[in-house]
């Protein structure tokens, strides 16, 4: 991570607040695969959870143990055959499944229990068997049939955390192998868990590794910081032809995740949030800043751009604060913004301001695109590209025919989004009488 300076840390302890009091007794469903709990950083991983519980969170954990059980089986001599990349369970290997998937939620129970936190593993999964695929005797590989929502439920009031191991029992008491991916999704929903996070070692989905749709917003180092439902599926058919040597109907294990993330935003899981395990803190950078660690696939909204309120004022004051320093804005009183609220627009992330702009319109058919500000944190999101655009917009519904802006540092961003310069005398008359001579701001303007 970055060095940051004062101002930010503070920014980051205040994003870090808001989401703790937003969340606070919100559950949260973690499918966390195996190689994650054979990585150095897996200590970390469960401090952090455990964290999360010790702080009011109810964390459910769906450990995945498909790595674990082909070692056990192949200990003893077990083959293991597959069918639609769905394990063939027989009668000889369910002993030794059931062994393995244990054993592998142990090691969370272990975990927690170091940070003094209990955890709890047991019959919540009623499942059902797969029965015949292609002709072929599934045996003891199942579905979920049904979440035990009352035990899972009566387990968080305590402020246990329930391990959920990739195992399902019939009503009468026989053993399933059950898809960690398909627990993980079918507990999120019945629970009305808030978030669902796949935690990997794939890497996640960056620009460099997966086709991308035009559009899509790119945090640090290309990574797709978030995607809506519609851009999810755009991804997942741009990518429909990937090979890797990770498989699975040709995709890799970011690509099966995205496709699990969008099923479990259709059944109604807001968020689901795909992060990389072997980074230190993910989970924790995920879930407490706007900016994230890994992608986040959300259905409800998210991000929007909305008029000014008074009570932002104190907020965007913040934000213009380093640009009037730097000569880059004019400065301006709350009484001066207050009195052009209207005038006025907001870039909000989950409730928090994080850029403004104003539209004012000068008569003559002429509007001015001022006050532009964006947290230095979130640059690489566009959100000073997202406000102009905004304003834009509205000068259109306005019928205003022209935009112009006056800038001392900024003319080429402002070239790059089409703006040409012109000279003081094209300002309206209004705005012409009040030009600071001094401050030799250039003229740049956008026809309509």
């Amino acid at each position: 991570m970055q060095d940051r300076n004062p101002w930010s840390r503070v920014e980051l302890i205040r994003e870090a607040f808001h989401y703790q009091s937003r969340f606070e007794g919100s559950t949260m469903v973690f499918k966390i695969d195996f190689p994650v709990t054979e990585d150095p950083a897996f200590p970390f991983l469960v401090k952090d959870l455990a964290l999360l519980a010790r702080t009011g969170f109810r964390v459910v954990i769906v450990p995945g143990a498909k790595e674990w059980i082909d070692s056990v089986l192949g200990e003893y001599g077990i083959v293991s055959s597959y069918v639609q990349s769905g394990r063939i369970t027989t009668a000889t290997a369910i002993p030794f499944v059931e062994m393995a998937a244990f054993h592998v939620a142990a090691r969370f129970m272990t975990g927690l229990s170091g940070s003094r936190v209990d955890a709890v593993t047991g019959n919540f999964v009623r499942a059902r068997g797969m029965g015949v695929v292609e002709g072929t005797d599934m045996e003891h590989t199942g579905a979920v049939d049904k979440i035990l929502t009352d035990s899972l439920t009566k387990t968080l009031d305590q402020g246990m955390v329930p391990i959920l191991p990739c195992i399902g029992y019939s009503p009468a008491g026989k053993p399933y192998n059950v898809p960690s991916d398909e627990i993980a999704l079918a507990t999120a929903t019945a629970l009305g868990a808030i978030k669902l996070f796949f935690v990997s070692l794939s890497g996640g989905l960056r620009v460099q590794t997966h086709q991308l749709p035009a559009g899509i917003e790119l945090g640090e180092e290309g990574r797709v910081v978030r995607l809506t439902p519609t851009e999810a599926e755009a991804v997942l058919k741009a990518n429909t032809n990937r090979q890797t040597a990770c498989g699975d109907h040709g995709h890799d294990r970011s690509l099966k995740e995205l496709a699990l993330a969008l099923k479990a935003s259709k059944a109604g899981v807001e968020r689901v949030h795909i992060v990389n395990g072997r980074e230190d803190g993910a989970i924790l950078r995920e879930l407490f800043s706007n900016m994230g660690s890994g992608t986040m696939l959300y259905s409800d909204e998210y991000e929007a751009i909305r008029p000014l309120r008074s009570r932002d004022i104190p907020v965007i004051l913040r934000l213009m604060d380093p640009l009037v320093r730097q000569g880059i804005l004019v400065k301006r009183s709350a009484e001066q913004i207050l009195e052009k609220r209207e005038d006025f627009a907001v870039f909000e992330i989950d409730g928090s301001v994080h850029a403004c702009g104003a539209l004012h319109d000068w008569g003559e058919a002429q509007g001015e695109i001022a006050a532009i500000a964006t947290d230095p944190l979130y640059a690489d999101m566009g959100m000073g590209r997202r406000i102009v655009g905004y304003l834009i917009e509205r000068a259109k519904k306005k019928g205003l025919g022209r935009v112009f802006v006056l800038t001392t540092h900024t003319q080429d961003w402002f070239e790059f989004l089409g703006f040409r310069e012109l000279s003081v005398e094209s300002l309206p008359e209004k705005r012409r009488k009040i030009y600071d001579h001094n401050r030799r701001s250039k003229v740049f303007a956008l026809e309509l």
